[in-house]
């Protein structure tokens, strides 16, 4: 079984997104090994702390001395020599980055393949590192494939790599579809009247704040639900109100039972450069809940699902839209419902995972045989026939 050796910028008992769902389900057919970013640790020299979250995965979080974000230059020196036993002598791997800033230890490995999977334009996020562009484009050099997470990035990588390919985030309908049928919403918001309008995911400078302030006061009567960490952030720049819940981040269990208590989804992202290129999972999870959505306008929405989400622009428009969206007649519910119901359909995280898995079959054969055939070739000397 070829190893996949996979660095990434997000933790794996953070959120559970993109990386979760696409490495349990590959792990069908590789064995999965996930180095994150350093964590400080001064209680001694660095270490790598290992758990195996679930059967095949095995998670490498670092520990090192150093107080310094990310894979910081000194913290790349540092983990570097703790990756020597990661893999058995002589196997060749393939190695998966979700973040190029960890670029340098790919040094430290001898891949057959070198995969990128472009989840998010992170040069255009809060705190981003300074070095990050020109990694990418080292990265974009050396990799054998890129994976575009959504139409946006696609168009925006597939002039500088030739083998890009576009694979939106899925979704787990089975997972979700359990909000339709739930008896009783999470007993965290049942103190919460309604009609709740919900949030889930990350709270960061992706969210436009003053549009939920603003929401909350034109409509003191609605319930505005947000689950999720609050990240690169300070809670002093949220917006409170007393229809305002911060319910904080939960486990990807409890998700189906809060959207089981809500009326309307939301989807309240601001327009700047850290959306730009984002395409939400969240989209096709609030679908697979048959719930109203609300969406400001984001181009990877508003593209492949502006006839099913309503789209806004403004507070003023937005509150619009989900007055709409509590006011939907039966018929219109059901037209809604059906327009869902063909788009989840269309796609899964299992299909996403086996198309990959292909390509990587694919590239892993063709790599392998070329380096067969290199090392078969007898070395011709100069000056000879």
């Amino acid at each position: 079984m070829v190893t996949i050796v996979v660095f990434s910028h997000l933790r794996w008992d953070f959120v559970f997104q993109r990386p979760q769902h696409l490495l349990t389900r590959l792990a069908c057919h590789y064995r999965i090994v996930i180095v994150e970013e350093p964590l400080h640790d001064g209680a001694g020299p660095a270490r790598l702390e290992r758990t195996e979250p679930c059967p095949n995965v095995t998670v490498c979080r670092p520990r090192t001395p150093l107080d310094l974000p990310g894979f910081h230059d000194d913290q790349i020196a540092l983990v570097a020599p703790l990756l020597a036993d990661l893999l058995p002598p002589g196997e060749t791997p393939i190695a998966w980055f979700y973040t190029p800033m960890a670029l340098p230890l790919l040094q430290e490995l001898t891949p057959r393949l070198v995969v990128y999977d472009c989840m998010d334009e992170l040069a255009s996020f809060k705190k981003a590192p300074r070095q990050l562009l020109q990694r990418e484009s080292a990265l974009l050099n050396l990799a054998d494939l890129v994976f575009a997470g959504g139409p946006s990035l696609y168009e925006a990588k597939r002039h500088r790599h030739p083998n890009v390919h576009c694979f939106p985030s899925s979704v787990d309908v089975d997972h979700f579809a359990q909000a339709q049928g739930a008896a009783a919403s999470h007993p965290d918001q049942e103190h919460i009247p309604g009609p709740r309008l919900g949030f889930y995911g990350v709270i960061d400078e992706r969210v436009d704040l003053a549009l939920i302030g603003a929401l909350a006061d034109d409509h003191p009567d609605w319930q505005l639900v947000l689950v999720g960490p609050v990240v690169k952030i300070t809670e002093n720049e949220l917006p409170r109100r007393p229809n305002i819940h911060y319910l904080g981040q939960r486990d990807y269990a409890d998700l189906p039972r809060f959207l089981a208590g809500w009326d309307v989804c939301l989807m309240p992202f601001a327009i700047n450069e850290a959306t730009r290129f984002i395409s939400p999972t969240k989209v096709l999870e609030y679908m697979a809940a048959e719930l109203p959505i609300v969406s400001t306008p984001i181009a990877d929405v508003v593209g492949p699902y502006g006839g099913v989400v309503a789209i806004a622009a403004g507070a003023q428009e937005f509150g619009v839209a989900c007055a709409e969206a509590l006011a939907l007649e039966p018929a219109e519910r059901a037209a809604r419902t059906a327009a869902m119901r063909e788009q989840v359909a269309r796609t899964s995280w299992e299909r996403t995972a086996q198309a990959m898995a292909d390509l990587l079959d694919a590239a892993y054969t063709e790599a392998s045989q070329a380096a067969e055939e290199a090392l078969s070739t007898p070395v011709r000397r100069a000056g000879t026939a």
